[in-house]
């Protein structure tokens, strides 16, 4: 009866135990620690000693190479002595030695490769003069750049972009686009006709001759063939050239309200409606507004044509020519000089047109090209 009044009264504590049972486990993992960890201290006593043994070894090594080396400095500095003594004497900068002699230099010089030596000679001319030397990196063009800032934050000028890179239209560069910049301001020129010289170009860019001939390598009086390309320092495109470039060449010939009814390139055809080119721009306003021309010119042609009815055709510098059809009037005589601000006639709907509208084209050479890139 004790027995079972003893169970009863029992109650069984669960944190108690849960906590002497955890006790226990962190015992154990700490001797499992402790004396798996015995080898690896012995392990890295050894290699410590092992270390400090090696170190002392090479600290002697060095301390050998040491003493060698300043025995072999003060031999060194006997002979230089010596040779001081007996006048031998040594260069800074040419085909000199320490193990040679004057004569000895000498004869070295006369072995040397004729072309190394005129290499050097030219090198010291270019330090004597300090002219610049060429070299080029590359830019990417990233969004709002332009060719003038871009150009103006390296040291060059528009024209050396334009020129190295043979940028044909500036409004055409795109962002991402690489392009070279070279380390002095200039332009490059292809020589034309064999037998041209540094002297030659430089006049034709009134640049200095002998700056020309450093930057390029080059010698007093040698003859250049067609085709050769040379860096011309400070020079610059003619300003034909440079507007083309830039879109300036030509002013707009209608200064009015108007709108691209056809523009450049190919179009299925108003009248047959087969595809085919266009080789203008069709500028679609009022009847009877002024047409002026877009570059000062002179009048070759004044007349009637069965496709742009009254028509003027006017010529310019550097092989341009000009074009002006489907005129209501002509004001215009052949061989009159004109200028931006001359009317050459009347907008109208004359030849094969379905309603009033200037046709404008622009010829280089004989061939169209689209206006919009030359024009402002």
């Amino acid at each position: 009866m004790r027995f079972i009044k003893f169970k009863k009264n029992y109650k069984f504590n669960k944190k108690k135990v849960k906590k002497s049972f955890v006790f226990l486990i962190n015992c154990l993992f700490v001797m499992v620690l402790i004396m798996g960890g015995i080898p690896i201290f012995r392990d890295a006593k050894d290699s410590f000693l092992e270390h400090k043994n090696n170190r002392q070894e090479i600290s002697s090594k060095h301390i050998e190479t040491d003493i060698a080396l300043n025995k072999t400095e003060s031999t060194v500095i006997l002979a230089d002595e010596k040779a001081l003594q007996n006048n031998i004497f040594y260069g800074q900068g040419g085909y000199e030695s320490p193990s040679q002699n004057l004569e000895g230099v000498i004869s070295s010089v006369e072995e040397t490769d004729a072309a190394l030596i005129a290499d050097a000679e030219m090198n010291e001319s270019l330090n004597d003069q300090k002219y610049p030397s060429l070299s080029y990196h590359v830019y990417r063009i990233k969004k709002g750049d332009m060719l003038g800032v871009i150009a103006e934050n390296f040291g060059v000028t528009e024209d050396t972009l334009i020129s190295v890179n043979n940028i044909k239209q500036s409004r055409l560069i795109q962002i991402g686009q690489y392009i070279k910049i070279p380390s002095i301001a200039g332009v490059l020129y292809t020589v034309r006709k064999t037998g041209e010289t540094a002297k030659s170009i430089a006049a034709k860019y009134e640049v200095n001759d002998d700056k020309l001939l450093a930057v390029n390598n080059l010698k007093e009086g040698e003859t250049l063939k067609a085709g050769a390309t040379v860096f011309v320092p400070d020079g610059f495109l003619d300003w034909v050239t440079r507007q083309e470039i830039n879109g300036d060449l030509f002013l707009k010939p209608i200064h009015r309200w108007y709108f691209c009814s056809s523009p450049y390139g190919w179009r299925n055809s108003p009248f047959t409606g087969k595809r085919s080119f266009h080789g203008g721009i069709d500028m679609a306003c009022n009847t009877g507004t002024h047409i002026y021309a877009a570059l000062a010119g002179s009048v070759t042609t004044a007349g009637w044509s069965n496709v742009y009815g009254n028509y003027v055709i006017v010529t310019h510098h550097s092989g341009y020519k000009t074009l002006y059809g489907h005129m209501s009037k002509i004001l215009v005589r052949r061989g009159q000089w004109v200028s931006t601000t001359t009317c050459l006639g009347y907008v109208g709907s004359t030849g094969m047109s379905t309603g009033p509208h200037l046709h404008f084209s622009i010829y280089k050479n004989g061939v169209s090209t689209n206006p919009v890139n030359l024009w402002k």
